[in-house]
């Protein structure tokens, strides 16, 4: 590894120098008083570099003839602060002047001040602006004082030791590549509390913290009235308030970092990889992005999948800007026209209904227990009434005047019903979302309103015309490279480099193989361990004498940049009861996963075989099987950064290692396969029939209670001892209907204070060997996953609590 941070330091290096050669003016860190400097070209010009080379500030350009004062990371394009973020200057005759009063003046080329530190009262005092090493411009008296810091006036991005106090707001950007000011702001609010509140044109409202709790039920406190946040070096972020947050690389404090609130509205934390050049987040606010406020717009709806959130019209609508979803949505025919409510509306309008969606606030009347048909006439009635909302159980209706922070997520049991014109009921089913609902994807981790993942900032460097005097420093540079590269491949010998660079190294322990490598190590592909949808795998033996499992991927037809985003996810989980992968290969059509090699195989060989020579799982080993997996799954929907739904949850798809401890594989694995339809999806990736949620046929967007659903069968094949499919009474049912009906079977059995049947039911192969209040515990876990209504079924991190609760 030694090898690795040493290259990561030499291109470091390297960008800075880069970065210097490429203008013409001064990189020292010190702009004296009296000095001046102005825009001349449709160029970026670099004012200051710190002493370090880290952080360099100047004119930005941000548009044709437009610039901004800006500090930003050298060598990259990613900006840390921006005096004049709404008013830019234009590029030819503009300036920035230290005057002999004291104070720092930004002028447009009209000589008309746009932004000034305003520090002339201090003229006697005031020496000199320095921008150091930490990324802080200050104005700097004879003895060293700060008249003035960037720090304290931060824009959307917050450096390690730049504090977070009241007033000094982080306001984000109003689009993805542009520095003007957005919707969101994190501030400390006057309790005391650090929140993101969303500032709209029509309305405001505060997102995060979970603003429907109480301060204390957020772990944020009230009574600390200091307003002091700072995020150090390492990656911990400690606030007054109690808020306390770590970055996934904890630790490394060599690691550039900042703090930014994106121009979607989550607060993410990110860390640079120096050898890519490319940022990726190690922390973030909202992993439910559909949580965030105003993201979608009025009128429009966030739905919340588990790869990429994404907006939509509510049916009868369409977008007031199809380039921004955060001006929401219009109504194809206006209320107005048809009278909008009233006596006698009924023959004019009616409802769209939208399950599982709630429009926060904006209630004007609210009845309790009330049938859903005398809700619907309230709003009939109505002039001012747009849509009402029902929650069943309660019977509680909700009319509503104004439709804002929309979203729809399967866990509410609740409706929406939209008052639109009579011609506008009977609408297309895609008016009701944007984006695929039957695809298994990553979970949200960035969006965007234009129904876009936020990408990392990753930049490609570009050097500049170099001046005849620099050709000495240039041949410095080609001999660092060629020596960095030296250093690196005695220390530690790679695999072949390719093309593309942004594969090298994903993490420290996530290594990119050549096929050749992967060739050798299984002895060309021999040993094949077994095969299902996304391909087969082969046992292999890599030079350092690791066991592998080496798994050849099918039907991959993602680009580069795809493909590799997804592999930075798999490549960064790591559980116990987890595969651990540790590299993959991507070679032209070659794509394969590198993992590493379980010595008993999987679960299905050792359930499943009847021969009375083979082993048999006794009952204490099926128990840790299920907690096992049950934590693994819980970790991949609610614990990883970027929680993922499994969705091929099955006895095939868990390994026991030499201790029978299990292990999930093939997980993240659905993203990359091929997906040209949801028929080919469940044939190919859910393999065995049995295991689907119902939701699959129901066309429904796919949650982490499809996992749910199919760990209740494995438990019930792991108590049984026998595979769901055998339970059928052949030419009599399917086998959905075989579980449907063992477990109404099982309900009324646990029902009962006879126990005397679980003899019969356990597998016969522990001859009685077993502990009835552990299996019984399975069995009602069991049931309860294979709920066919999906809300009813329980989260993987209940189950796991409840397997962990002592045995009475």
């Amino acid at each position: 590894m030694g090898g690795v941070y040493i290259f990561n330091a030499s291109i470091s290096f390297l960008l800075i120098l880069s970065t210097a050669l490429a203008n013409d003016h001064s990189s020292s860190s010190v702009l004296a008083r009296g000095s001046s400097i102005s825009t001349k070209d449709d160029t970026s010009i670099t004012i200051l570099v710190s002493p370090n080379g880290a952080f360099a500030c100047g004119f930005y350009k941000v548009a044709t003839n437009a610039f901004t004062f800006s500090i930003w990371f050298s060598g990259l394009s990613t900006v840390a602060w921006t005096a004049n973020r709404d008013a830019p200057v234009n590029g030819k005759g503009s300036s920035l002047t230290f005057h002999k009063d004291g104070s720092l003046v930004l002028r447009d080329y009209n000589d008309k001040p746009v932004w000034s530190t305003n520090t002339s009262s201090a003229a006697g005092g005031a020496s000199h602006a320095e921008l150091l090493d930490t990324g802080n411009l200050v104005v700097m008296d004879t003895n060293g004082r700060h008249l003035w810091r960037s720090f304290d006036s931060p824009t959307d991005t917050l450096l390690p030791s730049q504090p977070m106090t009241r007033g000094a707001n982080l306001v984000s950007a109003s689009a993805r590549g542009l520095l003007s000011s957005g919707l969101f702001t994190f501030f400390f609010d006057n309790d005391n509390v650090l929140k993101l509140i969303y500032y709209g044109p029509e309305t405001s409202s505060l997102y995060w913290p979970d603003p429907y709790k109480t301060s204390l039920q957020n772990n944020r406190v009230t009574y600390n009235s200091t307003q002091y946040g700072v995020l150090d070096q390492k990656g911990k972020f400690l606030a007054s308030d109690g808020l306390s947050f770590e970055a996934s690389d904890l630790g490394h404090d060599m690691v550039m970092r900042r703090l930014t609130l994106d121009y979607d509205g989550n607060l993410r934390l990110y860390s640079l990889d120096a050898s890519s050049g490319s940022w990726s987040f190690s922390w973030m606010a909202l992993r439910q992005v559909c949580e965030i406020h105003g993201l979608c717009g009025q009128n429009s709806f966030c739905t919340s999948t588990p790869k990429l959130p994404y907006c939509s019209c509510i049916p009868g609508f369409k977008m007031n800007d199809p380039g921004d979803w955060s001006k929401g949505c219009r109504r194809k025919v206006n209320l107005s026209a048809k009278r909008g409510g009233g006596k006698g509306a009924t023959k004019d309008f009616s409802f769209v209904r939208l399950d599982t969606t709630d429009f926060y606030g904006y209630d004007f009347k609210i009845i309790n227990s009330v049938p859903v048909f005398d809700c619907r006439n309230k709003c009939l009635d109505s002039l001012d009434c747009q849509a009402f909302g029902y929650k069943r159980g309660l019977g509680s209706c909700f009319l509503k005047n104004f439709l804002f922070n929309g979203k729809m997520l399967q866990s509410f049991d609740n409706f929406i019903y939209v008052k639109v014109p009579k011609t506008n009921t009977t609408l297309p089913s895609q008016e009701l979302a944007s984006g695929p609902a039957h695809v298994c994807k990553l979970a949200e981790t960035e969006a965007y309103p234009s129904s876009q993942l936020v990408q990392s900032d990753t930049s490609k460097f570009k050097f500049g015309s170099f001046l005849s005097s620099a050709l000495t420093l240039l041949v410095v540079e080609v001999v660092l490279i060629i020596g960095g590269c030296c250093v690196v491949y005695k220390w530690e010998k790679g695999p072949e480099i390719t093309d593309d660079v942004g594969y090298m190294i994903i993490s420290s322990q996530f290594r990119m193989f050549s096929y050749k490598e992967l060739q050798k190590a299984t002895n060309h592909f021999q040993q094949e361990l077994g095969s299902g949808g996304s391909g087969a795998v082969y046992k292999g033996v890599l030079d350092d004498e690791r066991k592998v499992a080496v798994k050849k991927l099918n039907d991959i037809i993602q680009g580069d940049q795809e493909f590799r985003s997804e592999l930075s996810v798999i490549g960064r989980i790591y559980h116990l009861n987890l595969i651990t992968i540790w590299g993959f290969c991507a070679e032209k059509n070659h794509k394969l996963l590198v993992s590493e090699f379980i010595e008993n195989g999987s679960l299905d060989r050792i359930l499943f075989d009847h021969q009375d020579f083979s082993p048999v799982l006794q009952w204490h080993q099926r128990y840790n099987i299920a907690l096992g997996v049950a934590k693994g799954l819980a970790y991949l929907h609610h614990e990883c950064l970027e929680w993922i739904v499994h969705c091929d949850v099955k006895p095939e798809n868990i390994l026991l290692d030499k201790d029978f401890e299990p292990k999930i594989a093939d997980f993240g694995l659905v993203q990359l396969l091929k997906r040209e339809s949801s028929t080919q999806m469940l044939s190919r990736v859910h393999g065995t029939r049995g295991y689907i949620a119902p939701e699959w046929a129901l066309n429904l967007p796919i949650t982490g209670k499809a996992d749910v659903y199919s760990y209740g069968v494995v438990l019930l094949e792991l108590v049984k001892g026998i595979r769901v499919s055998e339970w059928v009474v052949e030419g009599q049912e399917e086998v959905e209907m075989a579980v449907r009906c063992s477990t109404e079977i099982i309900k009324e059995k646990l029902a009962n204070e006879d126990k005397s049947w679980l003899l019969e039911f356990v597998d016969y192969k522990l001859h009685g060997d077993f502990n009835h209040s552990q299996v019984i515990m399975l069995l009602k876990i069991a049931v309860s996953c294979v709920e066919e209504e999906r809300r009813n079924r329980p989260s993987m991190g209940h189950v796991v609590q409840t397997l962990h609760a002592p045995m009475e």
